[in-house]
């Protein structure tokens, strides 16, 4: 796919700033059928849409049907949201002229920002993409979006680019309502860009802070709503361990293992209870993990350099093998380590690997789990019985709020 030039991305942004008025003002009625009027022209077209997406990134139909039926929902429930109103948070604080000093009529409402830069996923090629939740909410709110394509799914972006380009075509709106660039380059030169007034973005850690860079560094700095990579934490008990310790092997490994690892709330490191057993009933499970084509080679390679570096640390050992596979296919895999050797190599060993991959880490007693839960980044979920007691005497639902208090 032929990346867009800084001629036409010049174009792109100009038109949606002419563009961001007219949305600004138009009625929520109106704003509520341009995103209501692209889910309807989504789901009329999801099988051949969904073919697409199949083809570069091998998801499957069934997934990637439900996906396309998630995205249509996404672009209704934005249409109710704006429809219904009260996400402008409007606040009438009205004057009182007997009040020493005298209180002046205040009145406070939320406002379109302007041209929202959007970064489509990897993973989720409709529900987090061109037609995404962040493009939905920014057209409900009456901003216009330029969305940077994934390279992963270019032919898919395109084709669903052309439906909203149509329907705003149809609706009778201005050109720069929407427009759609290819290219890493691009992309940086998309949030620099004086006419874009906010960015979202999911993906990376790497490719966020790199962006959010950008975004703060700018002359006139503007907001960055970025959804990161992130490793979530599972607890096993010595008690869960006795009396399910299979259960929570098989499960573990088939959450893991689910599209390829190639979820954001992927399990990717595991407290165990020294000598329960668990590492050698997920090495017993692994065999039976099948992988699969990961989304692009670049994403491979990444996963592949990752399993390196946990290996080239000597501080995990790799538990059992999961079958082979070929060009492309993310192999299962899982380590063992000691709570002490994670903490000394924290900084390989607490890196995001983004695939089928897990790592489980020996606890001895509370004080060492302590330890190595506080050693844990932010993260979107985290798993644990309700009867975890921590060193101190703290309960696992303490430390469920404290790891709320630090998501993304």
């Amino acid at each position: 796919m032929d990346e867009t030039t800084d001629a036409v991305l010049a174009q792109l942004t100009a038109a949606a700033a002419a563009a961001a008025p007219v949305l600004a003002a138009l009625p929520a009625e109106r704003r509520a059928e341009l995103v209501r009027t692209i889910a309807d022209r989504v789901d009329s077209d999801s099988d051949s849409l969904a073919a697409i997406a199949d083809q570069e990134t091998s998801l499957g139909m069934v997934r990637l049907r439900g996906e396309v039926a998630r995205t249509s929902g996404q672009l209704r429930m934005f249409g109710n949201v704006v429809v219904e109103g009260s996400y402008v948070e409007a606040i009438i604080d009205t004057a009182d002229p007997s009040a020493l000093p005298p209180k002046p009529d205040l009145r406070r409402m939320l406002v379109p920002i302007g041209p929202v830069a959007v970064f489509s996923a990897s993973n989720f090629p409709f529900a987090f993409s061109v037609v995404g939740g962040d493009t939905a909410s920014a057209l409900a709110a009456g901003c216009p979006v330029v969305v940077k394509a994934h390279s992963g799914h270019p032919r898919l972006s395109n084709a669903v680019a052309e439906i909203v380009h149509s329907v705003v075509s149809e609706l009778g709106l201005p050109a720069g309502t929407f427009g759609l660039v290819h290219g890493r380059e691009i992309g940086r030169a998309l949030v620099v860009d004086p006419a874009i007034k906010a960015a979202g973005f999911t993906g990376s850690v790497n490719g966020g802070r790199a962006l959010f860079d950008l975004a703060s560094g700018r002359p006139d700095p503007i907001p960055f709503y970025g959804e990161l990579g992130s490793l979530n934490s599972v607890v096993v008990t010595p008690a869960a361990a006795a009396s399910r310790g299979q259960e929570i092997a098989t499960g573990l490994v088939s959450s893991f293992t689910l599209g390829v690892g190639q979820f954001c709330t992927k399990p990717g490191v595991v407290l165990v209870p020294d000598g329960a057993g668990i590492e050698k009933l997920v090495a017993d499970a692994l065999p039976s993990a099948t992988g699969g084509r990961m989304l692009t080679p670049s994403i491979h390679d990444a996963y592949t350099k990752g399993l390196a570096a946990i290996e080239g640390t000597g501080k995990a050992e790799r538990l059992g093998a999961a079958s082979e596979g070929g060009e492309g296919v993310g192999v299962p895999a899982a380590y063992s380590t000691t709570v002490a050797d994670l903490l000394e190599r924290s900084d390989v060993l607490l890196e995001e690997c983004f695939g089928p991959v897990a790592l489980l880490v020996r606890y001895a007693d509370a004080a060492e789990l302590t330890a190595a839960l506080a050693a844990l980044p932010p993260a979107l979920t985290a798993t644990a019985d309700d009867d975890v007691e921590l060193a101190g005497g703290q309960h696992v639902d303490e430390v469920g709020d404290a790891m709320r208090s630090h998501e993304h």
